[in-house]
């Protein structure tokens, strides 16, 4: 269990997580995460922890993308060495501009307003005032592993890999419907956590409990559908 303030995001929980089950000698290969989580400096830093992250990532929300027109920023061929980037027309870039975004490191491209216009495909390309594309790259190792993640998540050997979270949506579930853990009986951080603790104790033995006996965490729903059915045939 990880409690945190209700103001905390998702996303700034995930290193304490990993850092704590390392710390007790459990540290997963493979972690399975919702899409609030992961960013791309988190699933680098995982990696270089020897974790690696199963979770959805944000995909490209550029306009291009958005319309499913034109050129998204995975069809530019980007050169790290000579920093220039191809665009799938044969076009080169003619800056690369090294800033800072929200605190972090971040890379603006920008192709020549000449190049630009004498493009067929700019309309398509861009809708730039000046009529010139410009992208954002982040830097060259959280780009390429953003960029495997993206492409990993549309597979369907990821998708059926994915389908394991599936069971952890259904033991939040079971802890929000047996404990009633969704409302804090305390006030108090400290308080809150150690209810978590109680109550994640409680599910387990219940789920030990259940396995051991070899009888159903729940009973067989079936839809009105079906009932009536079975009534009919009866």
């Amino acid at each position: 269990m990880h409690t945190t303030d209700a103001t905390v995001p998702d996303v700034k929980a995930t290193t304490p997580i990993q850092h704590k089950l390392a710390g007790r000698g459990v540290k997963p290969a493979e972690h399975y995460l919702d899409s609030g989580y992961p960013s791309a400096e988190l699933i680098t830093d995982a990696l270089k922890q020897g974790i690696r992250m199963v979770t959805p990532v944000l995909l490209d929300h550029s306009a291009q993308a958005r319309a499913a027109e034109g050129f998204e920023k995975n069809a530019f061929t980007i050169d790290w060495t000579t920093r220039q980037v191809r665009c799938p027309a044969g076009r080169t870039s003619s800056h690369w501009n090294p800033v800072k975004q929200h605190g972090k490191d971040a890379i603006v491209v920008t192709f020549s307003v000449l190049t630009c216009r004498a493009c067929p495909f700019q309309q398509q390309c861009t809708t730039s005032e000046r009529g010139r594309r410009m992208l954002t790259l982040r830097p060259k190792e959280l780009h390429e592993n953003l960029a495997r993640a993206r492409a990993e998540q549309k597979t369907d050997t990821w998708k059926n890999k994915y389908a394991i979270r599936a069971g952890v949506e259904g033991t939040i579930n079971q802890a929000l419907d047996i404990t009633g853990i969704r409302r804090a009986r305390y006030r108090g951080l400290p308080k809150v956590r150690l209810q978590h603790a109680f109550s994640a104790t409680a599910l387990n033995v219940i789920r030990l409990d259940a396995y051991w006996t070899d009888s159903p965490l729940r009973r067989t729903r079936t839809s009105r559908l079906e009932r009536l059915a079975y009534h009919l045939t009866a």
